[in-house]
């Protein structure tokens, strides 16, 4: 078995067919499909769903982990593995973000390239994973922090359609969508009521505009029911696509998801959903904690939508995003971390880690905020069986750095989706190493200028 040393390996031309960066990585060439036996050695090694191991190894094939192990690496058989000595690294599943508009948004405040949301406020046929712009340059950045998985939460509207789990790499929104169905968005009015001098509406119009927001809601189920209760007794009825991908919903097969941040909005979001028969998860939960019983008593999960944010009320203490991933794990509730996941908030997807850091400095067990970011993201978008922690029969979506992901100073130096080993360049680490280049040059840094004929034409250094 042929060992490479970290240099060699990624000279080697692991990371993928790697195109160049210079412009964007939208432009460069996607990862192929694994052709060989990798193994991980002498790394440290997070599983996450398990024990810490130390100088332990990693091997896949055909984008699944085979083995997971601590100790002497075993014979393998067959074609001559890549062997990656990691000695002094460490190995993590590829970090989750469960609620983001990647793919569907790339500049804020350009409309023509927002497509996260359809004409008309119930759009129950809508999925968004077909909107899903894989040359988008905001998936390389996200990635290169070690993020490889992605929900899509698409907004606008009552009922803006179905939600979709990407891996972040693919040449079309089909190699992307890891599960292109993974449930039905649904944004709960709030029911708060307001008075104020400002205010054009009186409490009782407000009040009456949330019941018809609420029956509106309760209107396309109840047709999506009857729906399906007259195609199972005449499978002559014409298709309905507005509620033909209902089903797995109304089973309870999938989840619904649940726009609800203010206690009355899960209060009532979470007794809808239960009352129907369906599987609610919400997501925002500023007032969760509140809510802490009826969550548990029907075991809904909490996605939290970032710990880098003001309070949303006044009377709130100052800390009080730093500190809910603590209170609601005391409270013994499901949950898991993402980013706020607005239009605005896309391009700082990568900062993932960083939510959860803070939240550890507040309070929270570190390695439960590694888990809320994993693991936890993926049982509560349902893919739990696939990605989310290093097991055998999973696939190998990991990530290998010099330190705690959690760390601002940590550097991702590899990435593997389903065994492809990613190309962790993009625009910026492009432009970054044309102005070090240029420098060199005029001699005002120090390192040897270098020719493009060192950079094979790629970005990816050849070892010379």
């Amino acid at each position: 078995m042929k060992r490479m040393n970290w240099t060699k390996m990624i000279a080697a031309g692991l990371i993928g067919a790697a195109a160049s960066v210079a412009g964007a990585q939208d432009l460069g060439v996607k990862a192929p499909a694994q052709s060989r036996i990798i193994v991980i050695d002498n790394a440290t090694i997070h599983t996450v769903s398990g024990e810490v191991i130390e100088r332990g190894h990693i091997i896949f094939d055909d984008g699944k982990i085979t083995r997971v192990g601590e100790g002497r690496l075993p014979a393998i058989g067959g074609e001559m593995p890549i062997i990656i000595d990691a000695t002094g690294k460490h190995v993590y599943p590829g970090l989750v973000s469960a609620n983001t508009l990647m793919g569907v948004t790339e500049i804020g405040s350009i409309d023509v390239t927002q497509d996260y949301s359809e004409m008309g406020t119930v759009t129950p046929e809508a999925k968004v994973a077909v909107a899903v712009n894989p040359d988008s340059t905001i998936i390389p950045v996200t990635r290169s922090n070690g993020i490889l998985t992605a929900a899509v939460l698409p907004m606008g509207g009552v009922i803006p359609g179905h939600a979709a789990v990407l891996r972040m790499d693919g040449w079309t929104w089909e190699d992307l969508a890891l599960e292109p169905d993974a449930g039905l968005m649904i944004n709960w009015p709030s029911m708060r009521t307001f008075r104020a001098p400002w205010m054009r509406t009186s409490e009782e119009d407000q009040q009456s505009r949330v019941r018809e927001q609420v029956a509106r809601i309760d209107s396309v189920f109840d047709d999506a029911v009857a729906y399906f209760a007259s195609v199972d007794v005449d499978a002559n009825i014409a298709e309905d696509l507005r509620y033909d991908g209902m089903r797995a919903v109304l089973d309870g097969g999938k989840p619904v998801f649940i726009r609800a941040g203010q206690r009355e909005q899960i209060e009532s979001a979470v007794l809808w959903a239960v009352g129907r028969g369906l599987r609610p998860v919400i997501v925002g939960g500023d007032d969760a904690e509140e809510c802490a019983e009826l969550l548990k008593r029907h075991d809904v999960g909490v996605i939290i939508t970032g710990t880098l944010s003001e309070p949303s009320r006044r009377d709130e203490a100052y800390d009080a995003p730093f500190t809910l991933p603590a209170r609601l794990e005391a409270a013994g509730l499901k949950w898991c971390l993402a980013g706020p996941g607005g239009s605005f908030e896309t391009p700082h997807e990568r900062n993932l880690p960083y939510h959860a850091a803070m939240a550890v400095a507040y309070g929270l067990d570190h390695d439960r905020a590694i888990e809320a970011i994993t693991l936890s993201a993926a049982e509560l978008l349902g893919v739990a069986d696939r990605v989310g922690s290093i097991e055998v029969g999973k696939n190998a979506t990991l990530i290998v750095t010099d330190g705690d992901p959690l760390e601002i100073t940590t550097n991702v130096e590899l990435a593997f989706i389903e065994g492809r080993a990613i190309d962790l360049g993009n625009k910026q680490t492009a432009l970054a190493e044309k102005y070090r280049e240029k420098y060199r040059q005029l001699g005002l840094i120090e390192g040897e200028a270098e020719g493009a004929e060192s950079h094979g034409g790629s970005g990816v250094p050849v070892s010379r």
